[in-house]
Formats: structure tokens, C-alpha cells, sequence
């Protein structure tokens, strides 16, 4: 029971809240670190509560995919009530914890919480609000790094990365469209909703304006304007997004992102090379 359990906090996942490290890299504030990692486990420990309580009220749909009816809860490895137990103390003991590291980062942790809550029991089942309010759940990571710190937001960042979690969450229902076919309905009501050539059309757009905002921000942005280095981080956000992009057309992987983000060498290099690239604008310029 303890390896289902650990199965069931769904550790890849956990890439998600890398997020929370947007504002001390951006404001290069290395020195943070340890105050950002302590934001990042809180987190972790939030999601995977999250993810626990999803999958005991999933576990009869989940039976219906041909991945998630592995998941610990939906084969009945884990049981139940463990499964409600152990995300209740995750989730609430994380969202507790987070008030430590200062009144506004508790306050967006709260929030968190609550719009994993909502997601679960309602918005999950609203066509389109699905998607936002993941991508949602990406903005708050951001936001609630900064506030770990002590950092301004950025606009421009914000911006990019609501952008950047529609663009994935539309490859993700786009994924289930493929891999379920006729069954999709059955698995995620919202899917009854979605076609291929919409979700291709929605991807287009997010990707347009992403790829817009991202530009202006290392070009045109107050932060360019103080590192013009910004401006060479361009190639390798562009060959990210078009790599992920050829990953969910001619390789069917856009269910995943984490997976993706693990598995995906190109990817990867690519990722590394940005984050050295950023540094090195912060560094070298202003």
C-alpha cells in the first residue's frame, strides 16, 4: 500500500509547480532559492493532496482510459479511504504550512486549493472553463513564487504564462480527443464538446499570441530595456514551442506535458538552454 500511495501523489506532476521558480530567475535573485524550493515542496504537497481527492471521485471514470485505469485509486490498489485521508492531510496540512512563509503566499495557497476544488467537483465539467482553469492553476504557481520571494510580478510574464498553460491544456484535451475516439464522452463530458479542428484552432490562436507576448517582452518590456540579452532567449522559446507542437502531431504525446518535459531530450536541452541564456541577460546587462 505505500508504493500505491506513493504511486497516487503522482510525483512527475510535480514539474508543474516549477512555475514557482518564474520569479526569482527573472528577477535573479539566486540568493532566494532555499525560500522558493520551501514554496515549491508546499506546493508539491498541495498538488498531490489534489490529485488523490481527483482520483477518488474519478475512479469510475478513469476505468474507461487506457492509462489513468492504471492510477492506484481507480484499480483499487489503493483503497479509498486512504486515498481521501492522505489527500486531506496533504492538501490542508500544505495549505497550512504555506501560511509560514508569509501572509500572501497563504492567501494565493488558499486559492490554489480552491480552484483545485472547484475544478474537481464543477469546472471540470464546463466546456472551455476546464481548460482556463487549469491554465489558471499555472498563473497562481507564478504568482504565489514571486510572493514566496518577495518579488514583483511581472506582467508580461503572467501574461505569457496563462498563454503558455492554455496552449497545453488544449494539446491535453486534444490527446484524450485521439486517444479515446467514440469513448471520449464517457471519460470527460467536456470532450462531447470538442472537435479536433477546434481544438487545432484554439491551439493556433494561444500559440500566436503567445509567441507575440513573449517577443514584445524580450524586445520592447522594461526588463528587456535593462537587458537587452533578454532578446536571445527568443530562438529557444520559439524551437520549444514548435518542438511540443511536432510532439502532439506526429508523435500523439500531448496528453502528458509532464511526461513530455521528462521524456523529450530535445526539449529539454532546449529548456536548459533558456534558463542559461536568461541568467546570462541578467548577469551581462543593466
Amino acid at each position: 500500500m505505500p508504493m500505491a500511495l506513493f504511486a497516487a501523489m503522482r510525483l512527475r506532476q510535480w514539474t508543474k509547480n516549477l512555475f514557482l521558480f518564474i520569479g526569482m530567475v527573472f528577477t535573479d535573485h539566486w540568493d532566494l532559492l532555499p525560500v522558493a524550493g520551501a514554496a515549491f515542496g508546499l506546493f508539491c504537497m498541495m498538488s498531490s493532496g489534489t490529485y488523490l481527492l481527483n482520483d477518488v471521485r474519478d475512479r469510475e471514470k478513469d476505468h474507461l482510459h487506457p492509462e489513468k485505469r492504471r492510477r492506484p485509486v481507480a484499480s483499487g490498489e489503493l483503497p479509498v479511504p486512504v486515498a481521501v485521508v492522505a489527500g486531506a492531510v496533504l492538501a490542508l496540512g500544505g495549505g497550512a504550512l504555506s501560511w509560514m512563509l508569509g501572509p500572501r503566499f497563504g492567501m494565493i495557497s488558499a486559492i490554489f486549493l480552491v480552484l483545485q476544488a472547484a475544478y474537481t467537483l464543477v469546472l471540470k465539467q464546463a466546456v472551455l472553463l476546464d481548460v482556463f482553469a487549469i491554465a489558471l492553476a499555472f498563473v497562481i504557481r507564478a504568482v504565489a513564487g514571486a510572493a514566496a520571494v518577495g518579488v514583483p510580478d511581472s506582467v508580461w510574464l503572467l501574461v505569457c504564462t496563462l498563454q503558455l498553460a492554455l496552449f497545453l491544456g488544449f494539446g491535453k484535451r486534444r490527446q484524450e480527443l485521439v486517444e479515446l475516439a467514440d469513448q471520449a464522452g464517457n471519460h470527460r463530458g467536456t470532450l462531447d464538446h470538442y472537435s479536433l479542428p477546434f481544438l487545432d484552432q484554439m491551439i493556433s490562436i494561444v500559440l500566436g499570441a503567445l509567441v507575440v507576448s513573449y517577443a514584445v517582452y524580450s524586445v520592447s518590456s522594461p526588463t528587456a530595456a535593462s537587458h537587452p540579452g533578454m532578446v536571445f532567449t527568443l530562438p529557444f522559446v520559439l524551437y520549444g514551442i514548435f518542438r511540443y507542437l511536432y510532439l502532439i502531431h506526429m508523435r500523439r504525446m500531448g496528453g502528458s506535458p509532464e511526461a513530455i518535459l521528462l521524456q523529450d531530450r530535445p526539449l529539454q536541452i532546449a529548456l536548459v538552454l533558456w534558463l542559461a541564456c536568461v541568467v546570462a541577460a541578467f548577469r551581462l546587462g543593466g
